[in-house]
Formats: structure tokens, sequence, C-alpha cells
């Protein structure tokens, strides 16, 4: 197995070597764009990874690593739209950089070109690598509507947000691990552990979001720290917060307009102190964690394949990935 940096050094120079095709115009601009805006490519790599691991080469996973990326990319164009985020990875985001309309064609350009990469070279695969990429897809919808459905509401749980998050982040990581397999022509028991491994890092990996856009750095994170908590965002901070005693404050803080960011963010954050939140969140991350590497146990992978698995989990834990 490769390192993970020479990994992403792979996937990094096969994104920028990508051919658009001639019909998308004056749209391969923002596609382009978009995928070059940095990222650290997590999905291709543990597509292309899982396949090596068991027995395939980088090569025999690479269009439907570059596939999965471009799809992930596709999603963040359009939910900047939709949450009006105009950063992203400290850059400008396509919508705030051209405009909406841009953001919209270009992100459906941006599908259109995943499912053509996902497709290529699949040979006798293709049925199982579409069905895995299409289920996926409807999933990552189907979370992103619930995300958008969670703005109107006061009375989101717990259980529902980590649901929507199982579809919206960890569906999309655990099918680019489900790609690796198939196309290593490796047995259901090993789809199984690698989907089970890809949903505990997602897990991990949004709620270790969740953590560092309240208690994170910005020049780390990527972007201002408190923007969940000024757009009233459904979090498992907030979420938590309101199947607790303290729900009637955090809606009293919500429905104060008049407070300044810097004092709302404030406010927010002392009653998520009061609650233990950031202990209980990372005590959260940990038990994922911990549960994608069980994962691995069921799998054919050798000892030195797996410690390369279980240094993703515990990267992600940290976000250090």
């Amino acid at each position: 197995m490769e390192t993970l940096q020479q990994l992403r050094q792979y996937i990094s120079e096969r994104i920028e070597a990508l051919q658009y095709p001639a019909a998308m115009g004056g749209l391969k601009a923002q596609a382009a764009y978009a995928l070059g805006a940095g990222g650290k490519h997590l999905r291709p790599v543990l597509t292309v990874a899982t396949c090596m691991a068991l027995g395939g080469s980088r090569e025999q996973a690479l269009n439907q690593a570059l596939g999965v990326e471009i799809f992930h990319n596709f999603t963040l164009v359009h939910d900047d739209v939709m949450d009006k985020s105009d950063t992203r990875r400290g850059k400008p985001t396509v919508w705030a950089k051209w405009d909406e309309t841009a953001a919209i064609l270009s992100g459906d350009a941006m599908l259109t070109l995943a499912n053509m990469y996902v497709g290529h070279d699949a040979g006798t695969r293709l049925e199982r690598v579409l069905d895995v990429f299409n289920t996926a897809a409807m999933e990552v919808y189907a979370g992103q509507e619930l995300d958008m459905q969670f703005e109107e509401r006061l009375d989101v749980t717990t259980s529902e947000y980590l649901h929507m998050i199982l579809l919206k982040t960890a569906a999309l990581i655990r099918c680019a691990c489900a790609l690796g397999v198939v196309m290593a022509d490796g047995d259901d028991d090993t789809l199984e552990a690698m989907k089970a491994y890809a949903v505990g890092i997602g897990m991990a990996f949004q709620l270790r979001d969740d953590y560092l856009d309240t208690y994170g750095d910005a020049a780390t994170f990527g972007k201002p720290i408190g923007g969940d908590i000024l757009n009233d965002k459904k979090t498992w901070f907030l979420t938590s917060v309101l199947e607790s005693d303290e729900a009637d404050n955090i809606k009293s803080v919500i429905a104060d307009k008049s407070l300044a960011p810097e004092a709302k963010i404030a406010a927010v954050k002392e009653i998520y102190d009061r609650l233990e939140l950031p202990r209980k969140c990372s005590k959260l991350v940990e038990q994922y964690t911990k549960m994608a590497v069980m994962a691995l146990d069921d799998t054919p992978m050798s000892d030195e394949d797996k410690l390369f698995f279980k240094e993703i989990a515990e990267s992600l834990k940290t976000r250090a990935i």
C-alpha cells in the first residue's frame, strides 16, 4: 500500500488532468474551480486504497474514485447555494464568485460528469457499481432535504439529526469504500465490513465538524467559527440542547434578533458548556471511530493495510487528515 500522501497526490494529479466534455461549454470554468478548490480527497483515496488492499490496483478503481469526488463537489456547489454560504475552504464559493445560475448549472454538469466516470471501465461490474453509486446519491439527496427541513423546526431530535448525517455525509463515504470493494471483486462479507468502517468514520467526521464549527480555529477550519450558531443550524450540539432542560433558554437566544453575532455565539456556547456538550461530542466521535476500526477485523486485508485504514480513522477523529 502506498502512503496516504502518495495517494492524495495521485488523486490530485488525476483531478488536474480531468478531460471535460466540450459540450460543457463555459460551465467547465466553474467545475474546474470547484474541483480545484482544495480539499483532502478523502473519498477517492478510500476508493483506490480499498481496491488496492483487496488485491486490485489503484488504476482499477480510478474512474470510480474520480466519479465519487466529482459527485461530492457537485453536492457542495449546490449546498452552498441552498445555505447561502459564500466561503468554502477559505475561498469564495461558486455562486459567490459567479452567480447562483452558474452554480446550479455547473453543479448539474458535474453530476452528469460524475456518472460518466463512475461507470467508465467498470466492465462486468457495471451493474453493481451503478447500484452502489445511485443508491448513495439518492441517500445524499434525501439527507440534504432533511437538513433543509430542519431549518424550519425547533423540535429536531438528536436521533433525527444522526439519521440525517448518516444520509448526507456518511452515505457517500460508504459508497467510496464499497466501490473499491466491488472493483476489486471483493465478497459480500468484505463489502459489509467496509461499509461499516465507512459509516463509522463518516459519522465521526461530521460530528467533529460540528465541534470545530463552534470550538475550532478559523485558520485551520477553513471558514469562520460560529457559523452554525449564527444560522441556527441544527447540529448535534443544538439538537442535544433542544432535548434538555436548557431548551427554553436556547430558544430565547435564537428568538432574540437584537443580539450581536459575537454575543449570540457566546450565549449559545455558554449553554453548550453547561451541558458539557464538547466532552460528550468527543466521546461520541470516539465511539464511532472505534466501531470503524473494529469493522476492519472482518476483512481479509493484511495487517499493514488495516493499519493504513486505522490511521485514517484516528486522523479523522481529530480532523488531522
